[in-house]
């Protein structure tokens, strides 16, 4: 075996470009070792009304490393019902590990996850959920109590015998012991709850037995379930699955390196706006932080398939009344209202004066602008600045444009400061070429942000 092949390697199965139309599946996405035979399985979006479930394994999924070892995720698997934000369209997917009709409409999508979780190289299995309220040990208030879920790791049962990391309690105890070092809040506490379900007698005990985790341990692989409250923001339940992944991959000794500081603040930043999307192989790329809750006159080719590459696995498009929308989980960001025009790819890029400093501006970018800029006349295409008004020109080529000369409602996002630079054929009207972005005067990005936009437009 080549030592290219031994390399640590990351696949992002969502990096692929994406066919329009394609049925909302789930991705399986593997990082790390390929050969590792120690291997943890994250499960996010089994139900879709639990969005810190499904954040967290996506933001896992794009801005962590895996140095030593391996980890899969699979951060969208009921992506429908994270979609129609609800616990699941055609019932309860986390309670159809048992006997399931061949008929069920989610039948296919259970027999594809045993088949993961049944995988060999599998040796544990973290299934991330929203619980209500705080789980409390004993009675305090409707909020506390026994019978919530929320701010707890979940486990089947203490021990299991002849099974890798087969302590159950102890790996959740210190999982729980890692987290509360780092509280928020007192409040916010985790304890491990223990369902007792093997033992199977009572209501719960029976319901729970028709989980993703107790089919995994049945399968002979130690399985927890990780509760964050309902009651807290999202990205707060976030901050405490990450917090809990990290302790888990250390108890397994796999390794890792992290693109941000780990805080609740900085969580909600990149949930916010470490956000992107390209369309139709490259020509058009949009920042989605921020972004206006339309898009008018977004130029598609007509006649050829939509495609677009997401920069989160639980991001999508859905077609609706010849529209599209963007949706980033359960959350509709846009609606690109489309205008057909004929595609010709004779060229990428074009020369732009940026400030005095002509550089080469790829379609599918985006660019900051302090003052003004410039395209650089040439005769092979036309130029429009979407919301520049200038009845003197018919062609935007050529001209220094600032931003006090351009509507601010034209802007894709909602401060103003983003817009759209379209080339096309100079001799065809509606021949498009491409598009790329400016923006005026942009806020300092930090690091992580920097590294995940880059990434993203390297990748494409």
């Amino acid at each position: 075996m080549s030592l290219g092949m031994l390399r640590l390697f990351s696949v992002f199965i969502f990096g692929v470009t994406v066919l329009f139309g394609q049925h909302l599946d789930f991705t399986l996405i593997k990082k790390g070792d390929p050969n590792s035979k120690n291997v943890l399985l994250v499960v996010g979006g089994i139900q879709g009304d639990e969005p810190g479930g499904f954040m967290a394994a996506s933001l896992f999924s794009t801005h962590y490393k895996i140095t030593k070892g391996a980890v899969w995720i699979v951060p969208n698997f009921n992506f429908y019902s994270i979609i129609k934000r609800n616990r699941g369209p055609f019932g309860d997917l986390n309670r159809k590990f048992v006997k399931l009709k061949t008929n069920d409409p989610d039948y296919n999508l259970i027999e594809r996850m045993k088949k993961i979780i049944e995988n060999k190289k599998i040796t544990m299995v973290v299934n991330l959920h929203d619980g209500s309220g705080f789980y409390r040990t004993r009675y305090i208030d409707k909020l506390h109590q026994p019978r919530k879920w929320g701010q707890a790791s979940i486990i089947d049962q203490d021990n299991l015998k002849n099974i890798k990391y087969g302590n159950l309690k102890k790996i959740s105890d210190e999982v729980v012991a890692h987290v509360n070092k780092h509280l928020i809040k007192k409040e916010h506490k985790f304890r491990t709850k223990n369902t007792k379900t093997h033992i199977k007698k009572t209501f719960e005990e029976k319901e729970m037995s028709k989980t993703l985790t107790f089919y995994a341990i049945n399968q002979g692989k130690a399985a927890f379930g990780n509760e964050s409250s309902k009651s807290l923001p999202v990205n707060e339940r976030v901050y405490y699955k990450l917090l809990s992944l990290e302790k888990f991959m250390d108890i397994m000794g796999i390794k890792y390196k992290r693109k941000f500081p780990l805080n609740p603040l900085v969580v909600k930043d990149i949930i916010d706006n470490d956000i992107f999307i390209s369309f139709n192989d490259k020509k058009i790329f949009i920042p989605l932080s921020g972004v206006r809750k339309h898009i008018r006159y977004f130029p598609l080719e007509k006649g050829a398939k939509f495609t677009f590459k997401p920069s989160s696995p639980v991001m999508t498009v859905l077609q609706k009344r010849g529209r599209y929308i963007v949706y980033y989980g359960n959350r509709k960001l846009t609606t690109l209202v489309p205008e057909y025009l004929k595609y010709d790819k004779a060229i990428n890029s074009v020369k732009v004066n940026i400030d005095g400093k002509v550089k080469n501006i790829k379609f599918g970018t985006l660019n900051s602008v302090k003052n003004y800029f410039n395209v650089k006349a040439d005769k092979r295409y036309r130029v429009n600045v979407i919301g520049y008004i200038n009845r003197k020109h018919k062609n935007e080529v050529g001209l220094n444009i600032r931003k006090k000369q351009i509507i601010r409602r034209y802007s894709i996002d909602k401060y103003g400061k983003r817009y759209r630079v379209e080339v096309y054929d100079a001799k065809q009207k509606n021949k498009f070429l491409g598009m790329f972005l400016i923006e005026f005067n942009p806020k300092k990005k930090k690091a992580y942000s920097i590294v995940a936009l880059d990434n993203f437009l390297k990748n494409k």
